[in-house]
Formats: C-alpha cells, structure tokens, sequence
C-alpha cells in the first residue's frame, strides 16, 4: 500500500514536472508566433517570421488549406489583382483576394496572416482557380476576367480592387 502511494506522488510529480516543461516549449514558441484578434470582423491575425512558416490556426484544418494559404502567400502579385466576392471588402476591409489570406507583409518578411480565408469557400476558390489558371500560363488580366464574369451575379459586391 505504502509502495502504490510512493509510485502515484512520483508519478504525481514526474506530470507536474513534465507540464512544467511543456509551458516553457509553448512560451518559446510565441515569440515565432504572436496572435491577435480583429476587432471588426472577428478574423484571427497572427504574424510569423517568414512566409516559410505557417501560421498556427491552420494546425485545425487538412493540408490542403494550410497548402492553399501557402501558395496565396506565394502569389501575391497575382491575388491582389483579383476581387473577392464573399463580402469581406465590405464586412473586414478587404481589397483583393490576397487579404483574404494575408494582412501584411512586413519589410523584415514577417508576415501577419488572416484566418478570414479558412472561414469561406468563396475567398478558396477563387484563390485556387486563380492560382491554377496562372501556373497553366493564363494572364493576370485573363484570370481577373474570368474571375469577375464567373462571380458577377449572385455574390457580394466585389472588394475595391484596383482595375488592371
């Protein structure tokens, strides 16, 4: 009996030690990693240092979304020039599709993701056939079109993106 009470309060204290361990982890890891919340749309911002470093809501969702905001971030170019027509240019202050996955891109290459894009099939299939039609080799101005023809009627108003 004396010698389960001894095993479990070694036990007790091998956890307490181990969780002891663990928060010092988690607390290293925020400085990577800061999160913040959006007063306005409710999105979650949270920056990291790279565009090589995911944000950690996307650890909730399959590969695929945290390969499609990968790939968002990766053609900035080309999403900024597109629209988005789930209503965020109205209801997050969103101008392209780009903003849907991205905040800012900082001048040390920091990057401050949105989590708006994880909430809406709209902002994700956009951003997918866009990137798709791009790397097939179609223009910007081709895709902006298909883009703005496809979506025109039976959406949200288009974000405020600037014409090509």
């Amino acid at each position: 009996m004396k010698r389960t009470a001894i095993m479990a309060a070694c036990l007790l204290s091998f956890g307490i030690i181990m969780g002891a361990c663990s928060d010092d982890k988690a607390s290293e890891t925020k400085h990577d990693h800061s999160m913040t919340y959006t007063t306005n749309s409710g999105d979650i911002r949270e920056t990291t240092k790279s565009i090589d470093h995911l944000p950690t809501f996307l650890s909730n969702f399959e590969e695929d979304m945290a390969v499609l905001y990968q790939q968002a971030a990766k053609h900035k170019d080309l999403l900024e020039h597109i629209p988005c027509y789930c209503g965020c240019g109205e209801a997050a202050g969103h101008k392209n599709n780009y903003d849907c996955f991205v905040h800012e891109t900082k001048k040390d290459g920091s990057i401050v993701w949105d989590d708006h894009g994880t909430k809406c099939g709209v902002c994700l299939e956009i951003a997918k056939k866009a990137i798709a039609e791009y790397d097939q080799g179609k223009s910007i101005k081709e895709i902006r079109k298909m883009i703005d023809e496809k979506y025109k009627e039976g959406y949200a108003e288009p974000t405020p993106t600037k014409p090509l």
